[in-house]
């Protein structure tokens, strides 16, 4: 999780292809002008601003126009790409279409997480030198282990044949770099994760100053969630009983569900017991269309995305007017319908409409359904400086306890008396009745429970059902189930285009 803290700027000019800034609200940089990498870290205070440079990358999840949850949700079976028209963000409707190339897929979803993955290993390498207690060493080397962990495995199942670089690169081998097997990536993130949980605390102690520093659960909670994707079950179910403890009580960790599944998207209600790992948003940076989407901006941009364009309160919910991205497909609407859940989940503003409570111009691919769980009202919007649009503060899952539940289920073949506790527990939270535990039965809870936070996509490409469900948006099995590399990563280097992509 990201931390709670005003960020301290970093300028690592370091060595490497991607670099970039953090906030300058953090630290005042001396002597004027950038520190070169060589001589940057040579007090705690720096190498704490090195340590918050890496925990910015998990803003890749909702900060920017693209995002991880905006643009995996367009992939899916419950979402279209929507915004304003069909050419409204080349890689976000390409890839809802599957008519995407190494041409239209932005290059952030390479160079972002390369970034914090470089940022992490100089992180790493320089530690041992730092005039500083060995406890802090150890806490900070832990969490840049476990965030660099992250970092490869959204790679590595979004790209599969990547680079693997675990020391500071020279510029001399830039060009240099081939393709890992993906079995070498799995085995770099498990060994990332195990060595970083003994070293990371079990809870946080200052909540006021440590809020989404990484803890054990967390690293604990990726950990099984990286064994559930190599289909190594039983280490999963092992990782995953850990987290989460006993089904419906508080983990060891200090992790619960809700009562109130509604609460989870409370602006307001940040780091709650349900919040393992997460993406931090803030309306305090003054973030600006200059520095929107560069790192320096801490505004949620989920939330402007997906509300309905000119939307005109006519004594319905006052939500704020936004871009009409990832309009929620009738086919989710019409299984959603009569859960529980739906009415913290879905905003149907056609039916706002017809009863004249509402107006809205609709986009592209218009449903008239749309995300509610990020949508925000107007009394949410920042008072502060920068743009209002891309200063609003939701924080984000990556991972949650309902999530955790419904991994375990999975990884103990949805069968015995602990999965069906683990069901039965997200059902009973939202009060559903127990049914018999099965995949298909787990399947669909996750796909009630989860909608619209970027895991339907990746459910279905790691189950095998995604060339059936996606068939009519044009998914290619062989193909589809990764993204191509970016066309600007093969220029002049040794790495290959995934198959057929060429």
């Amino acid at each position: 999780m990201k931390i709670k803290m005003i960020k301290q700027t970093i300028l690592i000019l370091a060595i490497l292809v991607i670099t970039g800034t953090c906030s300058k609200d953090y630290l005042e940089v001396r002597p004027e002008g950038t520190p070169l990498e060589e001589n940057y870290y040579s007090t705690q205070e720096e190498a704490y601003s090195g340590l918050i440079s890496v925990y910015d990358g998990l803003g890749k999840q909702s900060k920017g126009f693209d995002n991880m949850i905006t643009m995996f949700n367009a992939g899916s079976d419950d979402h279209y790409a929507g915004g304003g028209g069909a050419t409204d963000g080349a890689g976000i409707q390409s890839f809802s279409n599957y008519s995407i190339d190494a041409s239209t897929l932005p290059a952030s979803y390479w160079n972002d997480f390369y970034q914090g993955i470089f940022r992490a290993n100089i992180l790493i390498d320089k530690l041992p030198e730092v005039p500083m207690e060995e406890s802090f060493k150890t806490r900070y080397s832990a969490e840049a282990k476990a965030l660099r962990a992250h970092f490869y495995f959204e790679l590595v199942r979004i790209f599969r044949n990547i680079p693997l670089i675990v020391d500071p690169l020279p510029t001399s081998q830039i060009y240099e770099v081939v393709q890992a097997d993906p079995a070498e990536v799995y085995q770099q993130i498990e060994k990332d994760l195990n060595e970083a949980i003994p070293d990371l605390p079990i809870t946080l102690a200052d909540l006021e100053n440590e809020a989404g520093r990484l803890t054990q659960g967390a690293a604990m909670a990726l950990l099984g969630k990286v064994y559930l994707y190599q289909e190594k079950n039983n280490l999963a179910a092992q990782t995953l009983a850990e987290v989460n403890g006993t089904p419906g009580g508080t983990s060891k960790y200090g992790y619960k569900l809700l009562d109130d599944f509604s609460d989870l998207w409370t602006i307001s209600n940040k780091f709650n017991s349900e919040s393992i790992l997460a993406s931090s948003h803030s309306d305090k940076s003054n973030a600006g269309w200059n520095n929107w989407g560069s790192g320096s901006d801490e505004g949620n941009s989920v939330n402007i995305m997906v509300g309905p364009r000119t939307y005109n309160a006519m004594g319905g919910p006052d939500y704020v007017s936004g871009w009409s991205f990832n309009t929620i497909t009738q086919d989710l609407y019409d299984e959603m319908k009569g859960d529980p859940r739906f009415d913290a989940t879905i905003a149907d503003i056609k039916a706002l409409k017809a009863d004249g409570l509402a107006d809205y111009t609709p986009g592209y691919m218009d449903t008239g359904y749309f995300l509610k769980k990020f949508m925000p009202l107007n009394s949410d919007k920042s008072t502060g400086g920068g743009d209002v649009e891309l200063n609003f503060k939701q924080n984000v899952y990556i991972i949650r306890l309902a999530d955790t539940y419904l991994m375990e289920a999975e990884a103990l073949g949805g069968q015995g008396s602990r999965a069906q506790a683990l069901l039965d527990a997200v059902r009973s939270r939202v009060g559903l009745g127990s049914i018999p535990v099965s995949l298909d039965a787990i399947y669909h809870e996750r796909r009630m429970e989860l909608v619209g936070e970027g895991h339907r996509w990746f459910d279905l490409v790691r189950t095998g059902r995604a060339a059936s469900r996606l068939a009519d948006r044009g998914f290619t099995a062989g193909k589809n189930e990764i993204f191509p590399i970016p066309l600007q990563e093969l220029e002049n280097t040794l790495l290959e285009q995934n198959p057929n992509y060429q």
